[in-house]
């Protein structure tokens, strides 16, 4: 008997027609300007960094680029006590200042899609020290002491986290030092929840609420999971956004070790640091993408394959006809 598939209705492999080619086309028409770009202004510089991480680099008469493998690694971590540290401080801070600031953005921007008056200007407001805040206007106000909160005792703070040890004090001390310059951070967030919000239908949360269901049921099970791809694209967003900002440490350490003449130090030791810093950075989106990714996608991906092969899903079975 022939193991083919010949129930009525199943689907169909997709083939190329003229229609899927002409809508393929146009998507790399538009998509085009931004390889381009990355091909010439990224790539070529991204590998040229690279050498440059395994290479001894001297401006001396010109570029002299000499290999020596990975010796600029070697020495970040066996020699160098200040970037490991910082590393490390700076990846204690993400833990703990993304949940905050997604946290955070997703309340404001409930409550700034509430009907509430003058919301457009309260918008406006949260967004503003998106545009004001940044760059030497960012390092002015954080030298004024307007990034800490007045209210909070530091010294009680200090006294709380006395029996923490110091690698995990010193991030959270910092993390109240700093909690208005963090929460300032959140603007571009909130507008993302705020149009992820809008695809809540309100017919649902009505007849939820026709049904019995109190507020915070609402938020769990409808709100919640219409806004939860927004709540990864956020981490996403304020991962990337702490790492490159201009307050960032370690952004500083690898820029004046580009100009350090130090034996062993210079354009390839920034390098390898650069290299090291962007590992960390790219394991900490795994990370978030590992906690909040959509598994539920997997049986919509999976009831795909088997159809593409002609068979059926049923629960977790597969079945053959």
């Amino acid at each position: 008997m022939s193991h083919k598939n010949t129930r009525a209705g199943a689907p169909k492999a997709k083939t190329f027609t003229k229609r899927r080619l002409r809508e393929w086309g146009t998507g790399w028409l538009f998509v085009l300007p931004w390889v381009i770009g990355v091909s010439v202004f990224f790539l070529y510089a991204m590998a040229q960094s690279l050498s440059y991480a395994l290479s001894d680099v001297r401006l001396t008469n010109g570029l002299t680029v000499t290999y020596q493998g990975f010796q600029n690694f070697i020495t970040l971590f066996t020699s160098d006590t200040t970037f490991p540290l910082a590393l490390s401080d700076f990846a204690l801070g993400l833990l703990l200042q993304v949940p905050i600031i997604v946290a955070f953005s997703l309340i404001m921007a409930l409550m700034l899609s509430s009907k509430i008056k003058c919301r457009a200007m309260f918008r406006v407001l949260f967004f503003l020290p998106v545009i004001i805040a940044t760059g030497p206007v960012m390092d002015e106000l954080t030298q004024q002491g307007v990034a800490s909160v007045p209210m909070v005792n530091q010294a009680a703070i200090q006294g709380v986290l006395a029996s923490l040890p110091n690698w995990l004090s010193e991030p959270i001390l910092n993390l109240f030092s700093s909690l208005i310059l963090i929460l300032w951070n959140s603007g571009v967030q909130i507008l993302i929840f705020i149009a992820g919000l809008q695809k809540v239908s309100p017919d649902m949360r009505e007849a939820a609420r026709i049904d019995g269901a109190s507020g915070w049921e609402i938020f769990w099970k409808i709100t919640i999971p219409t806004v939860k791809p927004m709540v990864l694209l956020n981490a996403v967003y304020t991962i990337i956004a702490l790492s490159t900002g201009g307050q960032n440490a370690i952004i500083q350490l690898i820029y004046n070790s580009m100009f350090d003449s130090a034996v062993g130090r210079g354009y390839g030791y920034a390098a390898a640091m650069a290299w090291t810093y962007s590992l960390v950075v790219a394991l900490a989106l795994l990370l978030a993408w590992l906690i909040l990714r959509d598994r539920n996608k997997k049986v919509v991906y999976e009831k795909r394959r088997v159809a593409m092969k002609g068979g059926y899903y049923h629960g977790d079975e597969k079945k053959q006809a």
